[in-house]
């Protein structure tokens, strides 16, 4: 299965589909399924679908080899004449967005890299942070560090952050037990939290333009490797 982990080295790239409603998301779903399962690309490592729940919605998590084996990909025939139009028209919107990994911490007793699985009930959190190039290593900074507190927080499993390779955005990945106990820390008051998260949580809104959040179940995933 894929693994979260800062010494694979990987491309990670995450194809955010964003549907007016629930069959649609279907429909994008069990073409995206259908691209997985017959994936088979130079440099492919993994990819792993994930349902929209709060929101329709889809994103795919793929892990490549290198930018040149993906662009090898996008430049294809088949990719550029079948695939493009068809999740345009399925979609409200289209994002596929190129990433480095940056920063990723999990709670304690999950022990080694963090998995993500269909087979595991993660309720997964996923956000875009839009910034300007001069901000994101600042945004980064800011948000990407070792938190201690959050690992006391019923219900926290694992973060991730990802730097957009462009340089306009970042992205957080999470996972959590469940939709109540995500809820209620991202409602917790401002006041409720120690004062270096407020004084981080203040810096990193003044340096966002835009954020795109939805929330997850992974429902299917391939790896190279069988």
């Amino acid at each position: 299965m894929p693994l979260i982990s800062p010494d694979d080295g990987y491309l990670t790239v995450f194809n955010l589909f964003e549907t007016d409603t629930v069959p649609l998301q279907d429909d994008v779903l069990d073409a995206m399924r259908d691209i997985i399962d017959h994936a088979d690309y130079p440099g492919w490592i993994s990819s792993t679908l994930h349902a929209g729940v709060d929101e329709p919605g889809t994103v795919n998590y793929i892990q490549w080899r290198s930018a040149a084996d993906l662009q090898a990909r996008y430049e294809g025939q088949k990719f550029q004449r079948k695939t493009v139009p068809l999740f345009h028209k399925l979609a409200r919107t289209v994002r596929l967005l190129k990433t480095e990994l940056a920063f990723t911490q999990h709670h304690p007793a999950l022990g080694g890299d963090i998995e993500i699985s269909p087979e595991r009930d993660d309720y997964t959190v996923l956000i875009v942070f839009d910034t300007k190039p001069e901000d994101q290593r600042e945004l980064l900074d800011t948000l990407a560090k070792p938190d201690e507190w959050i690992t006391t927080v019923p219900g926290y499993r694992s973060h991730t952050y990802f730097r957009g390779v462009d340089g306009s955005f970042v992205v957080n990945y999470a996972q959590w037990d469940s939709k109540e106990l995500y809820d209620a820390f991202h409602s917790l008051p401002e006041e409720d939290r120690p004062a270096d998260i407020r004084d981080g949580r203040h810096r990193a809104r003044s340096l966002v333009t835009n954020r795109q959040a939805n929330t997850y179940r992974v429902t299917h995933s391939r790896s190279a490797k069988g």
